[in-house]
């Protein structure tokens, strides 16, 4: 018997069956609370609370299974009561799915139970080892291939226009820590983005010829593979924003701080998606939320190389500049 009636005694009977298969008689299911809203056939709910000591009394019932919101506590306790005065073993299962939604896992903290309220893939240690022997691996073919491209930009890059091979902004990593991101210059050298205050807009004057071309094909965020060497950014994940943005963002977009659960990347699931460049709109803001919070709670390494495929595709590059 199955004491509620609500979302959470629908939850348990799907896991009592999932997991016990035949081994037991199921009865049907006990009304607790008239509050709670029922979500179980009529003809499957056995009576009221208030009636159980006389179906115990009738039935013959091995073990009862509470299945209820944990503010619940009168109608708990009284089933526990009841059970124990006619030796009927009695099971609690919290259902946290109410408080929590669907992401969280539960642990053992010592000898309590411990819910992690966000429980992500990359929260597990193998994951994670995956991930990073990955990246790392990726990262160093990337460059030990490309590193005559990366000497003929950087000397078209020096011809083009005073200043330094690459531009070095601040960016904000996982767990909101700050790091200096690699990118081949795009911009003259007196470029006031550095200070972290100005975004980049279509047809930007700052922005030189060969920087163009470098942005249309994105070849502007290859040196970021350094950036993965050094174990600040993925290959794939969430793209880092500057610390002021992050802020906005953070302040208008639900759950967007989120994202900070991994490392960020130099493609993402967002971009491949068409979401990518400035987010002013609050429909780029929360499109390019939602699919990097996507991505972090589905993350597995075929996503990433899934990612990295459609990287490739017309598709990443539509809406670059």
């Amino acid at each position: 018997v199955i004491a509620g009636t609500g979302n959470s005694a629908r939850n348990a009977e799907d896991r009592l069956t999932t997991e016990r298969g035949n081994d037991y008689l199921f009865q049907g299911f006990i009304n607790c609370d008239q509050e709670e809203e029922c979500v179980i056939e009529g003809n499957r709910v056995l009576g009221h609370i208030n009636d159980i000591n006389q179906y115990f009394e009738s039935n013959s019932i091995d073990e009862i299974v509470i299945a209820m919101p944990g503010h619940f506590t009168k109608e708990i306790q009284k089933v526990v009561k009841v059970a124990d005065y006619h030796g009927i073993r009695t099971i609690y299962l919290p259902d946290y799915s109410e408080l929590f939604g669907s992401q969280y896992s539960i642990s053992k903290y010592g000898e309590v139970d411990a819910v992690n309220v966000r429980s992500v893939p990359m929260d597990r240690r193998f994951p994670r080892y995956c991930k990073s022997a990955f990246d790392k691996v990726f990262a160093a073919v990337v460059l030990i291939l490309l590193s005559p491209l990366f000497l003929l930009l950087s000397i078209l890059i020096k011809m083009e226009s005073p200043g330094p091979v690459f531009y070095c902004p601040i960016r904000i990593g996982r767990g909101g820590r700050p790091f200096k991101v690699f990118k081949f210059r795009s911009m003259r050298e007196n470029d006031d983005s550095s200070k972290g205050t100005l975004s980049t807009t279509e047809n930007d004057p700052r922005i030189t010829s060969l920087g163009a071309t470098l942005r249309k094909y994105s070849l502007d965020e290859l040196p970021q593979f350094f950036n993965v060497l050094m174990g600040d950014m993925s290959v794939v994940g969430p793209r880092p924003h500057r610390r002021f943005l992050d802020r906005q963002l953070q302040a208008s977009v639900s759950n967007y701080m989120i994202r900070h659960y991994v490392k960020p990347g130099i493609t993402g699931w967002a971009q491949v998606n068409g979401w990518r460049g400035p987010s002013t709109t609050d429909i780029q803001k929360k499109q390019r939320t939602e699919h990097d919070l996507y991505y972090v709670e589905n993350w597995s390494l075929l996503f990433d190389i899934k990612i990295i495929l459609l990287t490739f595709g017309k598709k990443a590059h539509s809406a670059a500049y």
